[in-house]
């Protein structure tokens, strides 16, 4: 399938392989004993992740070769500092590790070049909460700002992100003569979005391992918001059915999420 072929840094990605949870465990027990091909091994295993994360990169106009040679780095720290003993799998902290080394190279070497259409979906977020805003008196929530731009939210709050200059979380942001509030202090509250990102790739994995129908049941369920009566009338089958297989798919999501 020379077609399917492509090539970052001389890797055949269409060839990646694919570990099973059980080689992952084998794997990193002979890690932890210093075993470095091992190491390498389950490095090569989880490629596909650096992969799915610079997905996300894809508009920063910054060389993919580049970006997987970043992604890598992250990947590799990941295996190095990874405890196992955490309640986390192996795949959710490892895109986080990698997701903070690229966006860590596209800040320090001050290379991030906005594309114009991820500008365009910028502005066309930022004069929508403002027409929203003037209309209803209220902040609109990025759904309703997809909605009335016809703009998915991920690419929205991916856009918006894009458009942000890099800035110090030492920069201060207000001082009334004593205590000054700096920009630590006002995000260390709240959720980081690459955390996000995080969960949306997770759960996008999850979803993978669904069949068709289940995974369209999810999706209108609890993407959509429709009850299982609806489903049910949609897909033209019974409410039981419905509860039955979403009950199913839930399980499926719920035991790789927790691995």
């Amino acid at each position: 399938m020379a077609g399917n072929k492509v090539e970052l840094c001389g890797v055949n990605t269409a060839k990646l392989p694919l570990l099973k949870e059980q080689e992952k465990e084998e794997l990193f027990a002979r890690i932890k004993e210093g075993d470095e091909e091992a190491r390498e091994q389950y490095i090569k295993g989880n490629l596909r992740l650096v992969l799915s994360v610079i997905k996300r990169f894809s508009s920063s106009s910054e060389n993919a070769d580049d970006l997987f040679q970043i992604g890598c780095v992250g990947l590799m720290k990941a295996v190095d500092h990874f405890d196992p003993s955490r309640l986390v799998k192996f795949s959710t902290y490892a895109v986080s590790m990698i997701i903070g080394e690229i966006r860590r190279y596209l800040r320090d070497n001050n290379s991030i070049r906005v594309s114009r259409s991820l500008r365009d979906t910028a502005y066309k977020a930022i004069y929508a909460k403002e027409g929203f805003v003037k209309k209803y008196s209220k902040e609109p929530t990025v759904q309703e700002i997809a909605e009335e731009i016809g703009i998915s939210k991920e690419d929205i709050v991916f856009a918006l992100d894009a458009i942000q200059m890099p800035v110090s979380l030492h920069e201060p942001v207000y001082s009334d003569g004593g205590d000054t509030l700096y920009i630590m202090d006002q995000v260390s509250d709240k959720k980081n979005r690459e955390e996000n990102w995080v969960e949306e790739l997770s759960l996008e994995a999850a979803m993978e391992r669904l069949n068709e129908r289940e995974r369209f049941i999810i999706q209108l369920r609890f993407f959509e918001g429709k009850t299982q009566m609806e489903v049910a009338e949609q897909i033209q089958i019974s409410q039981a059915q419905v509860s039955r297989l979403e009950k199913n798919a839930l399980k499926i999501m719920k035991q790789y999420l927790l691995g």
